[in-house]
């Protein structure tokens, strides 16, 4: 590969931004110049979106508004239910019955399909509506895999909170609710994530919000970006179910040539900072409930992989224990992340349409050339 070839953009500017910045050496996440620990401990993810996505934290009044717009656009259409009925019953993948339930819920958005696609006020509004309702498709379509109804959404709740009361029949109790809102606030941006990019690539074309938005999932439903969390947590339960102590099992796994998911990170060359939070969390879960074996496994695997193999974990080494510890299944982990990161989807396709230009990136060829091929009629072939 050549020198000026950047296979995977890796390292190239394609956009400014001035969502989110990654200091990948000192392991910092700022939102909109708010550091990550700062917005983790002191807003809600819907006053994170209000930042994302209107440039600065909503006073009192403003979120008020905000979070009962947000509240009013949950519910979905019975149409729209029917098909991820079918698809929970037929086994499909949460994430491609996300990417599919997103996609069909263009056709019942009051936004007029004669729109323009540059409208910034448009955009936001139909931007609302999709974060509004991709947590009652992801918990209809939980619930409805497993033998039970979907729960209608509430309006006098949160966005957190009214997700898991979808999810599990009841209303979550305030460490629950807290520890999952602080989690959707750790993952609603971060910089140009592929996920992220996808989006950008599908808005710059000036095609709908929807089909960015659906762009983006069929990205993350990619194991390489949005999967890493539920291999954390499968991986953790191999060790448990083994009854091994997890520092053996751990030098056994790379013995072996396994891959130790949940370290490293293409951006990060210290501990990601959103692990950081989430780790403390998973404790507190644990203690809640009596047992921290999750995070005691965690943090020896954790001290492991620094000192011998230089690694720092990453936001889903924690996310995964937490999520867990909190009664989700495994394999909704990644769906939950696109339920948060939908709001730095939005906020990135606005921005950049406001100047927009054609991602349209180049290849060097590389096959053979014309002087070197002779066409032959298909009868002498």
């Amino acid at each position: 590969m050549s020198e000026d070839l950047k296979k995977g953009l890796e390292g190239v500017l394609v956009a400014e931004s001035s969502l989110s910045v990654i200091d990948g050496d000192a392991g910092k996440l700022v939102y909109r110049g708010y550091t990550i620990e700062d917005l983790a401990i002191g807003a809600s993810y819907e006053e994170v979106l209000y930042l994302l996505w209107y440039g600065h934290l909503p006073n009192a009044s403003e979120l008020e508004e905000f979070e009962s717009e947000m509240a009013s656009e949950r519910e979905v259409d019975d149409d729209v239910i029917a098909t991820v009925r079918a698809m929970a019953e037929s086994d499909e993948n949460p994430m491609a019955a996300l990417r599919t339930a997103v996609s069909m819920l263009s056709a019942y958005d009051p936004a007029s399909e004669d729109a323009d696609p540059t409208d910034e006020e448009v955009n936001l509004a139909t931007g609302r509506r999709i974060t509004a309702k991709i947590p009652t498709l992801v918990a209809a379509f939980t619930r409805i895999r497993d033998g039970e109804d979907p729960v209608e959404p509430r309006e006098d709740l949160g966005h957190a909170a009214n997700f898991l009361y979808m999810l599990n029949g009841e209303e979550p109790d305030d460490v629950a609710a807290d520890v999952f809102d602080q989690a959707l606030v750790l993952h609603a941006d971060h910089g140009l994530n592929a996920s992220t990019f996808s989006a950008m690539v599908t808005a710059s074309t000036l095609s709908d919000l929807h089909s960015s938005v659906t762009s983006a999932i069929g990205t993350l439903k990619g194991p390489l970006h949005g999967g890493a969390n539920q291999d954390v947590m499968e991986m953790l339960k191999e060790v448990d179910d083994a009854e091994r102590d997890p520092l053996e099992w751990v030098k056994n796994a790379l013995d072996g040539g396994r891959r130790v998911s949940g370290f490293g990170h293409r951006v990060y060359d210290v501990k990601d900072p959103r692990a950081k939070i989430l780790g403390e969390r998973s404790k507190e879960l644990g203690e809640a409930a009596g047992s921290v074996k999750w995070y005691e496994m965690s943090t020896t695997i954790e001290e492991y992989m620094q000192e011998e193999k230089g690694l720092a974990p990453n936001v889903d080494f924690y996310s995964a224990s937490t999520y867990y510890q909190m009664g989700i299944p495994i394999d909704i982990f990644t769906p939950i992340f696109a339920m948060s990161r939908v709001g730095g989807w939005v906020a990135h396709v606005v921005e950049y349409i406001e100047d927009n230009r054609l991602i349209r990136p180049r290849a060097r060829y590389t096959g053979p050339n014309p002087e070197e091929t002779e066409f032959v009629p298909l009868e002498e072939r």
